[in-house]
């Protein structure tokens, strides 16, 4: 199974009897079928009748506080699964209804105390920056540090006033880590806390007071200032949900008032005045007001909107007041669908990510069995000094914590899921991230996606008479039939129209009507011979127009033709710059369509794509992103995420377009573009390289360092304080690093 398209992880529950099948959009019953042709007895576990709640755990930093959580949690019958946010510090846990104490009681065990949010609507991550006196103990600690370095060397390490000064700096910075250290190690695990705590007792037992002092000063001064710099990162997820007013002016029986958003009920009537945010998402019901949605789309232009027309919370209203209809409650606007989809993104690992923990599990007890030996086998095999030699295995301790190595991927994913969202491309994980760098083709559905996905009027041939009573003339009959074509039609005649009398629709040909004493009709090639004014020579102009993919009506009177319609489902204006930077990224373009092959050649010939395949059927669709997939090509999907269902599915990247207010298309799509604008396919592949060279350039700081410190302290030429302040000044490096990502609203089109 593992080697399936798609399967993403396998993860077995021996305990259980079952086996956790991560994957990207795969149908389960293919996943059973193929696990049976394996020879297993398998069948679909049933659905857990859990309740899912959110904890909030302030001492959440990376992978080591999660690998601590999990191991505790993993002996609980209560708890049924597990989903990380860690830099939202929070813990999504499934659990047996009333078995939330014990969760509790459990994290508490470990030091890990959780919160529960009152909510499922997306929350603000805990505040970790320290407070006021937390600084001033890191300063006093700081200056105890000193003072006991000048009498040590006055007066010598170990005299009384040397001890006492390091053991209070230690008392007011290190309780916490020995703490967690305790914690951690009675879990058989080794992070951080427990290194740094045997790296600052094995000081203190060679007599090196000043030095475990200001190892734990050190220490702790780096985490508040890693702590401060993985809130910018949070704080980016945040801000999008400070786009939202926790208010809303409603109309209820006495007049206007002002409500909770949360509290407003859908199909209420709001207002919002100019220049105030949306609070809800709703139809306009009255008033005309451009708005300005970027924060949901990425549309740098405001939108006109009039009655009708959707509006969506967070964003900004412009010139004129508007009142509307709510259509979705507040915690289930677009907006906070976006959140969500960010937030949970993050128990999504990317493979990279994965990588990295399975590395980093090794690393850690790999580099602890090392230091190890190293106190031990130069004394007893070669008359080391004990010392020195111990001193050097209490270094590499330091060196063996892996924090900048787990944090560099979790940091730069999300970063560049959240610059994603800002330009109104939703991702759906880490997975879809990594996989857009490598995408090779991309396959593009044509209506809707690379056209505008409706009929306009595109020529008018006049046979007889003039060309503005002609149009008329059609549009007069056209506003009288709701078929695509003939609204197309309506739309573009100017002026009063005629009366028309004796109205009658023509199934699967066209409509009829009288004027004056004349009969007209408005139709398809068809109608045009039924009603005998068709010739050689009009079906050769025919012919020649629908070879260029247009759709062709004429207008007839008493056998006599007087004018044909030329119709095209015609280009988005961005699509031949869409397809040019795709082009440019070296990305081929492929156009699918169920369309016939002259339209859509048509529309492939102006939009510059090469490779056309027309007339499909949905299982063709999928056909060929399959045949592409099994040549060993990366290939992505664009569609409309409803239509184009299987091949999206099946494509390594499936993209539904215009995907503001549909909620199949941001719950099923690997990848939301909220507005229409195909130019977000290639800002979406820029952004996905860019974030992958972030990450590979954090995984080689944070593994370069670590490497140039084991062969110092190997050698002897690094100190205790030179290993903390390299292990987290590389965390901080990485941290910094992937928070470029947030910079820059938009990639240039030369972005790699």
């Amino acid at each position: 199974m593992q080697k399936l398209a798609g399967v993403v992880a396998i993860t077995p529950d021996l305990m259980r009897r079952q086996v956790r099948v991560e994957h990207a959009g795969l149908d389960a019953a293919l996943l059973l079928e193929t696990a049976r042709q394996s020879g297993l007895e398998v069948q679909p576990a049933p659905a857990a009748a859990g309740v899912r709640s959110t904890l909030t755990i302030a001492n959440l930093c990376c992978a080591t506080e999660e690998a601590l959580i999990r191991k505790r949690l993993a002996g609980e019958a209560a708890v049924q699964d597990l989903q990380f946010r860690p830099l939202q510090r929070q813990l999504l846990v499934t659990h047996e209804a009333g078995g939330l104490p014990r969760v509790l009681a459990a994290l508490d065990e470990i030091g890990m105390h959780g919160v529960p949010e009152n909510s499922d609507f997306p929350q603000p991550a805990a505040k970790t920056t320290p407070p006021p006196h937390g600084y001033a103990r890191l300063i006093l600690a700081a200056l105890l540090t000193v003072a006991a370095e000048g009498i040590a060397l006055a007066h010598g390490e170990n005299s009384p006033f040397t001890i006492a000064l390091a053991l209070a700096a230690i008392a007011l910075t290190g309780l916490g880590t020995f703490r967690k250290g305790w914690y951690a190690l009675r879990q058989g695990n080794l992070n951080i806390n427990a290194l740094m705590s045997a790296a600052v007792i094995g000081a203190g037992v060679l007599g090196q007071w000043p030095e475990a002092a200001m190892v734990m000063a050190l220490f702790a001064l780096a985490e508040a200032i890693e702590a401060r710099s993985l809130d910018r990162a949070r704080h980016a997820v945040e801000s999008l949900m400070a786009m939202t007013p926790e208010t809303a002016t409603v109309q209820m029986p006495g007049g206007w008032q002002t409500l909770p958003a949360r509290e407003v009920v859908v199909g209420s009537l709001a207002r919002v005045k100019p220049g105030e945010r949306i609070a809800l998402d709703g139809r306009v019901a009255s008033g005309q007001s451009a708005v300005d949605q970027s924060p949901i789309t990425g549309e740098s232009v405001p939108v006109d909107k009039t009655t009708g027309d959707e509006l969506f919370a967070g964003s900004i209203n412009q010139d004129g007041e508007l009142q509307y209809r709510v259509t979705a409650a507040a915690d289930n606007s677009t907006l906070a669908r976006i959140i969500r989809t960010v937030q949970d993104a993050q128990a999504s690992r990317a493979p990279t990510q994965r990588q990295v923990d399975v590395f980093a599990r090794y690393y850690t007890p790999a580099v602890f069995l090392f230091a190890v030996l190293i106190a031990l086998v130069p004394p007893l095999a070669f008359g080391g000094e004990w010392q020195a030699w111990f001193y050097r295995a209490l270094v590499m301790l330091v060196v063996a914590c892996p924090c900048a190595l787990v944090i560099s991927t979790p940091v730069s994913i999300v970063s560049g899921l959240t610059a994603a969202a800002r330009r109104g491309i939703l991702i759906k994980g880490g997975l879809h991230l990594e996989q857009g760098a490598r995408l090779q083709v991309l396959a593009l559905d044509k209506t809707g996606t690379l056209t505008r996905g409706h009929p306009e009027l595109v020529e008018v041939l006049p046979l007889q008479g003039n060309r503005e009573e002609a149009l008329r003339m059609a549009a007069t009959l056209a506003t009288r039939n709701d078929h695509p074509v003939s609204r197309a039609i309506a739309a573009a005649a100017m002026g009063a129209l005629p009366d028309i009398g004796e109205f009658k629709a023509l199934p699967g040909r066209g409509v009829e009507g009288t004027h004056a004493g004349a009969r007209y009709r408005l139709g398809n090639q068809r109608l045009l011979r039924e009603s005998g004014a068709g010739s050689e020579a009009l079906d050769a102009q025919l012919a020649a127009l629908e070879a260029q993919g247009r759709t062709v009506v004429a207008l007839t009177s008493d056998a006599q033709p007087l004018a044909l319609f030329a119709l095209a489902d015609t280009l988005r204006p961005q699509t031949p710059e869409a397809v040019a930077q795709l082009k440019a990224l070296g990305i081929q373009p492929l156009m699918l369509t169920g369309d016939n092959r002259h339209t859509a050649e048509a529309i492939a010939r102006e939009a510059g794509i090469a490779e056309v395949r027309a007339e499909l059927l949905p299982e063709d669709k999928l056909a060929a992103i399959a045949m592409l997939a099994e040549q060993g090509q990366v290939v992505g999907m664009a569609g409309d995420g409803i239509n184009d269902a299987p091949a999206l599915a099946r494509a390594h990247v499936g993209f539904a377009m215009g995907a503001a207010g549909t909620d199949t298309a941001i719950e099923t799509a690997d990848v939301a573009l909220m507005d229409d604008d195909p130019r977000k396919l290639a800002e979406f592949i820029r952004l996905a390289r860019r974030t992958r060279g972030v990450l590979w350039q954090n995984i080689t700081l944070a593994i370069g360092i670590k490497a140039v410190f084991l062969a110092l302290a190997i050698s002897g030429h690094a100190t205790l304080w030179m290993a903390v302040f390299a292990d987290m000044g590389s965390s901080l490096l990485v941290v910094g690093n992937g928070l470029r990502l947030l910079r820059n609203r938009h990639i240039s089109a030369d972005a790699s």
